[in-house]
């Protein structure tokens, strides 16, 4: 069973389309990255599968209930992190939690869960008194409470320091390990290109890509990028270069060669350099980072867009 099905979904308000026939299945036990610029539609899908908005056309299927009809039931097996979450500022960090684990009827233990979030002896602090960085732990491990079936994380780094987004990410893959499905939307896409198994990518409303980011790496072609240190490497050298099947640009600084090429191509270059008399010093590869997938599918005609989104996994 999948743990979110959307079909042919779309929201409008007014003459503003915010989703726009969106097709998503997300697996159960999946960490989904949902990436998408301001306006896309992100938070839109997120409060059509908790029922905090419906559809105007579509259907929505979460771990395997209508949210329209069984809201209440979809909400006892999801945990959310809202973005922009807002402590109540006269109750400690231990009543919110209470607040959650009563709201759920779980069977959680709170001091547990502080600690888990790195709020251990933050507990009985009045939680108008944290930092952004402390209340958004806060929202994490409320929303942890009574091990649920779905996490819907919305911005979950925002506010944390390097030590804190690690350790959400660490949590993020325990609660996969657990069976737990995660859908993860985010600005960061480090975090997201360190913890997602597949991500896809809104643009205004529509759904251009879902895949793995090594997929989208090949349907977008964006290939590798080789660098080289040598020095004194000439024009002609280079043309060599140029000239070898999958090389799409080669430059040099005067020390590093930079080559844009299919990674199948990195041997054929290095040894071509070497043929014609260059010293090699050391060179590395660098993979096309998930950012410059984002902004090809958001910003310009991304090459294989459409086979990307086609390439949907089913659960």
């Amino acid at each position: 069973m999948a743990a979110i099905e959307l079909d042919g979904v779309t929201k409008r308000f007014g003459d503003v389309t915010a989703v726009d026939g969106l097709d998503l299945t997300v697996a159960e036990g999946e960490v989904f990255g949902f990436l998408g610029p301001n306006g896309a539609g992100k938070s839109t899908t997120i409060n059509v599968l908790l029922d905090f908005v419906r559809p105007t056309e579509g259907s929505v299927r979460v771990l395997g209930m209508d949210p329209q009809r069984e809201s209440v039931a979809v909400r006892e097996r999801t945990g959310v992190l809202p973005e922009g979450f807002s402590v109540y500022d006269r109750l400690t960090g231990h009543e919110h939690l209470e607040f959650a684990i009563e709201s759920k009827d779980a069977d959680a233990d709170p001091d547990a869960l502080l600690e888990r979030v790195g709020l251990a002896g933050d507990g009985d602090r009045k939680a108008g008194g944290y930092s952004k960085g402390m209340a958004q732990r806060l929202a994490l491990g409320m929303a942890l409470v009574g091990d649920p079936d779905l996490l819907i994380l919305d911005e979950p780094s925002s506010g944390l320091d390097p030590a804190g987004a690690k350790e959400m990410r660490e949590i993020v893959r325990e609660e996969a390990d657990r069976g737990a499905t995660v859908f993860f939307s985010s600005h960061v896409l480090g975090q997201v290109e360190a913890v997602c198994d597949s991500v896809g990518i809104l643009r205004e409303g529509k759904l251009v890509a879902r895949d793995s980011i090594r997929g989208l790496r090949e349907a977008v072609g964006t290939g590798a990028t080789l660098e080289i240190t040598a020095e004194g490497v000439t024009d002609d050298q280079l043309d060599a270069v140029r000239d070898l099947d999958g090389v799409d640009a080669a430059t040099t600084d005067g020390t590093v060669v930079t080559v844009q090429c299919d990674p199948e191509a990195k041997t054929a270059v290095i040894g071509t350099l070497e043929d014609a008399g260059v010293v090699v010093d050391d060179f590395a590869t660098r993979e096309s980072s998930l950012e410059d997938l984002f902004l090809a599918y958001t910003e310009g005609d991304a090459p294989g867009a459409s086979e990307a989104a086609d390439s949907e996994v089913e659960a």
